[in-house]
């Protein structure tokens, strides 16, 4: 067989910086993306694409940030949160250059690599044909007791560092001609620094715990005498796996690198065959506008919403008693933790409460994970709005803006806009607002109902924007009526920002322990997953063009332009 030649090429990831990618030209429009695995790079992918014998695919393998050609400090990323986004970039930027729809690509992932793919699966929810994931490294074997914890300890104290790889090239495989290779590669790096290690560690345990909300394809390749990572976490992936296709293979004596054991045929032919398979059917993307209905996230909500009095009672006492000290959890206690006020107050950002204690108190509430993820995602709103400000003169609708400061902090200097609350206090509070910032000239803040379908009558705009809204309902027919009342509001080629919260560490603590601004009641919150919210933004009448999220996989922002017809 005649090796399938490369061309070498590159792409700008959205935060400007210059990847390496090798491309191997299909017959079809249809392709994979390779992914290596850890300390490696693309070019060690060149017996795969070899031997996999997919001619009709074109072939796609990038060197990930920090590793072979591309730049970075040697097994370095800002973040495994930016790692993923870096493959969100090279998707797309695969899809326009190469003229490969989304749906028609699939992904071929390595140990690391197929911890990148389904944290980018999850997470952004890509209408991709399908993935394989060979040896996915969800749990590194680091066998050091409380490796994990020590490490996250001198992070803490000491920022990032490096630590070397102990793996040996013959604890990779049994194949000589891999062994050497490995060994002599001077493009393989030994590095690998702690908050990617880190990084890892938390993105495979959430993703892991919410599988469940992965739809695409999916098989997993699982080597039986894997030495680097441990396998009962792939089992427990695949367990939870929400896919309606998938598939697990074992290879008992297989090593880490199953794609270059001695015996790869094995596993080769597993993936040729999900692969055919995959591409010969049509794609797979299941329904989910009755998700609130029926499915893990209902589910979930219904267990939150049962009466359970000893769960979390330390919690909730002490935030009724010592809590009251801190200005924030007593706001919170009064109007509701999810009241605009509440969020107002989240966004300054400025710990306040009685006596040293309670600015202590304070400082802690504003900084739990949550709160961090909310500010993070109002940067994110920023930063998206000002993209949108940058094309074209901005006259913006916020069906529900709360006290409105984040959008105020976010409006270009050319932009007017209609901010828009239920309640009449969040009302006066953002028309106070607007007239502290001299902002009355092109700021209206007016009352209405953003379920009512008659409130966005006579309403035309080139931009909309629904934050926090949809998060705390979890009827999915309410979010329709206002997404189809923002559609008639914005015009075809128009822009909507839109927020969700497709995974949260705290939801059942939130739960137990915190009123919502509905009477006191307790604030129980049904997660939409990314997939769930784009497919009820697409049914009105939009297409998703970019997304952005925190480090922590809670808050994402994502954009969507309306459609022509």
């Amino acid at each position: 067989m005649n090796p399938r030649i490369a061309q070498e090429l590159w792409f700008d990831t959205s935060d400007d910086v210059r990847l390496f990618y090798r491309y191997w030209p299909g017959a079809k429009p249809q392709g994979l993306l390779l992914l290596h695995r850890g300390h490696e790079h693309s070019g060690r992918l060149q017996h795969i694409v070899d031997e996999v014998n997919l001619p009709d695919h074109a072939m796609f393998a990038w060197d990930a940030r920090g590793h072979g050609l591309s730049p970075g400090a040697r097994g370095d990323s800002p973040s495994l949160s930016r790692s993923i986004r870096d493959l969100d970039d090279f998707a797309r930027h695969v899809s326009a250059t190469h003229g490969i729809a989304m749906e028609n690509l699939a992904i071929l992932a390595q140990s690391v690599g197929s911890v990148i793919a389904t944290g980018w699966v999850h997470d952004y929810a890509p209408k991709i044909r399908g993935m394989v994931l060979a040896a996915p490294a969800f749990s590194v074997n680091l066998y050091v007791p409380f490796a994990r914890l020590g490490l996250g300890l001198m992070y803490s104290v000491f920022g990032n560092f490096f630590v070397q790889s102990y793996v040996k090239a013959k604890l990779l495989t049994h194949d000589p001609a891999r062994i050497a290779s490995y060994e002599t590669d001077p493009l393989i790096t030994r590095a690998i620094s702690v908050r990617v290690l880190l990084g890892l560690y938390e993105t495979a345990d959430r993703i892991i715990s919410d599988a469940g909300a992965i739809q695409v394809p999916t098989q997993v390749l699982v080597s039986g005498k894997d030495w680097v990572v441990r396998t009962g976490h792939q089992q427990k992936f695949f367990s939870n796996l929400g896919s309606k296709t998938k598939e697990l293979h074992t290879f008992a004596e297989f090593f880490h690198d199953t794609l270059g054991e001695k015996d790869r045929a094995q596993a080769l032919t597993k993936v040729r065959s999900f692969i055919n398979r995959i591409f010969a059917a049509p794609p797979e993307q299941p329904s989910l506008l009755s998700a609130d209905k029926r499915g893990f996230t209902r589910a979930e909500f219904d267990a939150h919403s049962e009466s359970k009095p000893l769960r979390f009672l330390g919690t909730k006492l002490s935030m009724r008693t010592g809590g009251r000290l801190s200005a924030g959890i007593r706001l919170g206690l009064r109007s509701g933790f999810d009241s605009g006020a509440s969020l107002d107050y989240v966004y300054r950002n400025k710990p306040t409460g009685f006596t040293p204690i309670g600015t202590i108190v304070d400082f802690g509430y504003l900084n739990a994970i949550g709160w961090r993820g909310i500010r993070i995602r109002k940067t994110h709103i920023e930063k998206l709005l000002a993209c949108i400000g940058a094309e074209r003169p901005m006259n913006l609708l916020d069906i529900a803006a709360g006290h409105g400061r984040y959008v105020l902090d976010a409006l270009p200097s050319n932009a007017t806009a209609l901010l828009r609350d239920f309640d009449a206090d969040n009302v006066a509070a953002g028309r106070e607002l607007i007239a502290a910032r001299g902002l009355s000239s092109r700021v209206r803040f007016e009352q209405a109902d953003a379920f009512d379908s008659a409130t966005y009558q006579g309403l035309r705009h080139n931009a909309a924007i629904v934050s926090g809204l949809f998060e705390l309902f979890p009827d999915n027919e309410p979010v329709r009526r206002a997404l189809a009342g923002v559609a008639s509001a914005v015009e075809p080629g128009g822009y909507l920002l839109y927020t969700g919260q497709p995974w949260h560490p705290q939801l059942e603590m939130i739960a137990r322990t915190l009123p919502s601004h509905r009477g006191g009641v307790p604030w129980v919150m049904r997660r939409r997953t990314q997939a769930e919210l784009d497919q009820l933004v697409e049914s009105a009448g939009f297409t998703k063009i970019d997304q952005l999220i925190d480090d922590f996989g809670i808050f994402t922002v994502s954009l969507a332009k309306r459609n022509s017809t």
